[in-house]
């Protein structure tokens, strides 16, 4: 077969590019066979929190393209470093070789958490750092001499990936139940939400204590075989904004020590500022045993998922055996450019104090969505660092409306089922701020009335 670029390699060229694609490129998180009536957006360029279509439309990117492009699309400190790291080196295997871009990305990790995780392993996104996460937390009991603790637990209505692994510790059945035959499932334990602790005239520090109660339950039923117990901190992303108070996470730790199980913190969602701190864990002042970041960590701009492993867990994989070692990898383990790319990423973090200001970010955000709170079809405001959302009475149908009505006046969302959310880009003017709020307000009026 040639490889060519004649006409008879490709289809008809004069077709628009949203047809192009759905004749070839299966779309993720998609009917396909939708895409005949509600085709897909060709984007053209984007800059900022701003996206371009390809007959000059402009929308702003309110989810910051499935949660990643935490400094808005394209930021030139982050292309530069790309185009500088090209000058020098674009990839070489890390097995046998390392490079400065994965030292200074790995280094600046571990700093984060003042050496409470002491090692970086790489991968390529949030559902295989899931993998490896669960991969060296069983193989660190099984080099301890426990075979038996294998199983792991995550909370109700959790989201991990779409990985084998990773879907065994989701609670999410559209994603799950097709392959439920191929997966090893964990166990499933009621976890703490803010939204039902104010139903039921509890405040979200009792509804943590419930939480635990029903955590260390399970822990007394099955210790002896978890390896260990799998969460999103202070906020379960895909599975509705669901937010809870830190108190839990105290208790996770405590419990996991107690009963000898591993502590895996998903922050793939949570983590790189979005919930007002670096890690969402540092809110409760207290490490993981793993802990995985992925989405945001470049910026957006490239691929790449890192987990954070503890000293007590790196230590059980040493030895002279290449039996004990942890032999996870993949061709592109520590790309140099996206571990260039991160680092440009936490440069900037840190050099424009992007944190601090997010502070006022999100209170004029919230102050332009305060009219909201007049609304009967919303339920349940909240917020979370730059997190925020509300519940709609009309449930999915209604959420599915006010996305469309968002779109028509330049605001992208993407609900997920009954919730509204918007987890915007950090770097936002005044103005933007006051925009998206006011935008994202009269969208749901105007669905209401």
């Amino acid at each position: 077969m040639t490889v060519s670029k004649s006409e008879d390699s490709f289809q008809d060229m004069s077709a628009n590019l949203s047809e192009r694609s759905r004749r070839v490129v299966w779309h993720p998180c998609t009917q396909m066979q939708n895409l005949i009536d509600a085709p897909v957006e060709p984007i053209t360029k984007a800059e900022g929190p701003w996206l371009f279509g390809q007959k000059g439309q402009r929308w702003f990117d309110g989810i910051s393209s499935w949660w990643t492009c935490l400094l808005g699309h394209r930021h030139p400190a982050i292309i530069q470093a790309l185009h500088d790291q090209l000058d020098t080196l674009d990839h070489i295997m890390l097995a046998g070789f390392t490079h400065q871009p994965a030292v200074d990305l790995a280094e600046r990790l571990v700093a984060l958490t003042g050496r409470a995780l002491s090692h970086v392993s790489f991968a390529s996104d949030g559902a295989s750092a899931l993998e490896i996460a669960l991969k060296q937390s069983a193989q660190a009991w099984l080099n301890h001499g426990l075979p038996l603790k294998t199983r792991f637990v995550c909370l109700s209505g959790s989201y991990h990936g779409e990985t084998l692994g990773a879907l065994g510790v989701t609670d999410q059945a559209l994603f799950r139940e097709p392959y439920r035959p191929l997966l090893r499932a964990g166990l499933v334990v009621s976890g703490p939400d803010n939204r039902r602790a104010r139903l039921n005239g509890r405040t979200p520090q009792e509804e943590a204590a419930l939480a635990l109660t029903r955590l260390e339950t399970l822990f007394q039923e099955e210790g002896a075989t978890l390896a260990a117990f799998v969460c999103e901190p202070l906020m379960q992303g895909a599975g509705g904004m669901v937010m809870y108070h830190f108190d839990f996470l105290l208790g996770v730790r405590r419990l996991c020590d107690t009963y000898n199980i591993h502590w895996i913190a998903d922050e793939i969602a949570t983590g790189c500022g979005r919930t007002g701190t670096f890690f969402a864990v540092e809110q409760a002042g207290v490490w993981p045993d793993l802990l995985c970041l992925s989405k945001g960590i470049t910026g957006g701009l490239l691929p790449l998922s890192v987990v954070l492993s503890s000293e007590d867990i790196f230590k059980a994989f040493l030895d002279e055996g290449v039996g004990r070692a942890f032999l996870h990898s993949h061709s592109f383990t520590g790309n140099p450019l996206a571990c260039r790319a991160a680092v440009a990423m936490l440069d900037t973090l840190s050099d424009e104090q992007v944190l601090f200001h997010n502070k006022e970010r999100g209170d004029q955000i919230e102050l332009a969505l305060k009219p909201l709170l007049e609304c009967p079809d919303v339920l349940e405001m909240r917020r979370l660092g730059m997190v925020f959302a509300f519940d709609c009475r009309g449930g999915e149908t209604q959420a599915k409306r006010i996305q469309a009505e968002a779109k028509s006046r330049g605001l992208l969302i993407r609900p997920i089922g009954a919730t509204v959310y918007l987890m915007p880009p950090f770097l936002l003017s005044r103005e933007n701020c006051v925009w998206l709020g006011d935008t994202l307000s009269a969208s749901v009026v105007a669905v209401a009335e």
